[in-house]
């Protein structure tokens, strides 16, 4: 049975990322720590009363493809109208736009929630902030006027239509013909990969599409973005006809069986309507608006599986009786939790989900200070340091989420292998998090072509030097929070020394940068997070000198930091080498011999 980790999910916000800011940055919305453990609060209540209890039986039961549309699980349709009427889908949509207009901080916790409360269902509800996000800056007037409100309310879901069965995520490679007509278009082509590109929880789904406009260039400059709904809009805003899209069939998949993944046919008779977002041929860069907050939410899609499957084995691992370790003079079988390696894994699991929320709310800050600081400077360096730590959460947290799921059902042995004790859920649901919305290797390339790139490492250089900065100012007095506090400074510098490796490589021979661009993120993710932790473990320390009455809470940190940089971070030190030396190894190989 999950339960929201709300006092860490506050220790985050409050103690270590210091949330004060946002109170100037949301003035309009009233923003405070007390208003977003309110909206946690009630975030917690939904996931864990409404959203989990269908969880596993939507995974049993699965999406149902029919001629006549997609068919979503029992109980899916009453908790998505419980969902609209509560308010989420208004959540962190800007006031103007008509939402309550939270920090992305705030909204990143709360999917965090969601995420971990019923994956599958969340999927789809998420999508639409992206889609009103991409209309209300590249749509027309009237799109918006038309399309938007009813995207916030909830009242319609949106999706993103990029891939096709030809391109996977070569884009380039595009087929997907925009035919205009009038002032708008008719589409021709096939979508693949969509997740709810049709279902029975909503009226109307309003489809995103890439498409290239007959005669426009080859490759990505050649791509257009059009809205697509599935029912079209009569001029006094009832619904119309509908469109010429439909659901042609839903993948069978390892996991998310409740999530319809859909193949997306546009044009089967006369041609989709659709209508023109942005500029001709700047469609790719639109897109982007929705992927960039998708990419993020995917990070914290890895971080929430991955508490989820903490929470069961260490419910599984305090109840299951079993031996006993060396030594033990008690009677009969003890709890497996007592078994060292049983309480490794347990641990390396609690450490990683640490580590993953608070550099996946560390992102959301950057976002917000982004877009709401006063001073052009520093949201100026705010949004590069969030561009910059979105492939690495993206990433890092994805991958990270592999292994932590793996060892849940590991911790359940023979039993985890069992589908009715739930532990390979998590495991199957989250397997694609580092696949969809770009692969690991396309993050990896996006971190080290666009964003080190662009700069030569000043983001990464600014956020590795504050970090330092940071944790000297630590106050360390006990072995511990030293321990935590030394090793964390070490890997910064492996970390600034394998960033100022990398660029040099990426100047000389750029395959070769790319053939490390893996292990880079990696290497990036463990090391930004260790010194998370260690600031953590430092804001810990403090409360317990001064006396703070959640003794185990805060001794819980320290220990967690202390296990992070004695048993995960060493990993680091492995892939620095790689990064600095590793390269040639892929490159100088030929194909041919692999």
């Amino acid at each position: 049975m999950y339960r929201a980790p709300l006092r860490d999910m506050r220790f985050v916000l409050h103690e270590l990322l210091g949330d004060e800011r946002l109170s100037t940055y949301f003035s309009a919305v009233d923003y405070s720590g007390e208003l977003a453990d309110s909206i946690l609060d009630e975030a917690a209540k939904f996931g864990e009363n409404v959203l989990e209890p269908i969880n596993k039986s939507g995974d049993h039961e699965g999406a149902k493809w029919t001629a006549e549309g997609v068919v979503v699980p029992q109980g899916f349709k009453a908790a998505y109208a419980s969902y609209i009427e509560s308010g989420w889908s208004q959540l962190s949509v800007p006031q103007a736009q008509g939402g309550q207009g939270m920090p992305q901080l705030v909204n990143s916790a709360v999917e965090e929630i969601m995420f971990a409360s019923n994956m599958a269902f969340y999927l789809g509800t998420s999508l639409a902030r992206g889609a009103v996000e991409a209309i209300s800056e590249s749509g027309s007037e009237e799109a918006q006027a038309r399309f938007v409100p009813q995207l916030v309310s909830g009242e319609w879901m949106g999706t993103m239509n990029l891939t096709e069965p030809q391109a996977g995520s070569d884009l380039a490679l595009l087929k997907t013909r925009a035919v205009p007509d009038g002032e708008q278009y008719r589409l021709f082509g096939t979508k693949i990969f969509i997740t709810y590109g049709d279902h029975d929880m909503t009226d109307n789904i309003v489809h995103l599409v890439l498409a290239r406009i007959d005669g426009a260039p080859a490759g990505t400059r050649g791509i257009s973005m059009f809205l697509v709904p599935k029912f079209l809009i009569n001029a006094d805003g009832s619904q119309g006809a509908r469109n010429d899209v439909r659901c042609v069939s839903i993948e069978h998949k390892l996991g998310l069986h409740a999530s319809p993944t859909c193949v997306m046919s546009f044009g089967e008779k006369e041609g989709a309507i659709g209508y023109l977002l942005g500029a001709p041929n700047s469609g790719l860069a639109h897109m982007f608006i929705m992927m960039n907050a998708a990419r993020l939410s995917v990070g914290v899609q890895g971080l929430a599986q991955s508490e989820r499957a903490l929470q069961q084995a260490l419910d599984w691992a305090r109840n299951r009786l079993q031996g006993k370790p060396p030594g033990d003079l008690t009677q009969g079988p003890v709890a497996i939790i007592n078994h060292p390696d049983v309480k490794r894994m347990l641990l390396s699991m609690k450490a990683r989900v640490e580590a993953m929320r608070a550099l996946s709310y560390t992102a959301a800050l950057a976002l917000d200070t982004a877009h709401r600081d006063q001073d052009e400077g520093v949201r100026a360096a705010a949004l590069s340091r969030a561009e910059m730590l979105i492939p690495i959460v993206k990433g890092w947290c994805t991958e990270t989420a592999v292994q932590v799921t793996s060892t849940g059902i590991q911790v359940h042995g023979g039993m985890g292998f069992i589908e009715e004790t739930g532990a390979s859920q998590f495991l199957r649901d989250v397997r694609v998090a580092s696949i969809y919305e770009g692969t690991t290797a396309i993050q990896s390339n996006d971190l080290i072509g666009r964003k080190l790139g662009r700069d030569r490492g000043a983001a990464m250089a600014s956020l590795i030097k504050d970090l330092l900065a940071d944790l000297d100012g630590l106050r360390a007095n006990d072995l511990d929070t030293k321990a935590v506090k030394n090793a964390a400074v070490e890997a910064l510098i492996t970390l600034r020394d394998s960033t100022e490796a990398l660029l040099r490589l990426q100047a000389d021979a750029p395959l070769r940068a790319l053939a490390v661009s893996v292990p880079y993120l990696e290497l990036c993710g463990l090391i930004i997070s260790a010194a998370l932790l260690a600031k953590g473990a430092g804001v810990a320390a403090q409360a317990l000198q001064a006396g703070s009455e959640e003794t185990a809470f805060y001794k819980g940190k320290l220990r967690t930091a202390r296990f992070y940089v004695d048993q995960v971070l060493p990993a680091a030190y492995g892939l620095a080498r790689i990064v600095k030396s590793g390269a040639a190894s892929v490159t100088d190989t030929d194909v041919a011999l692999i």
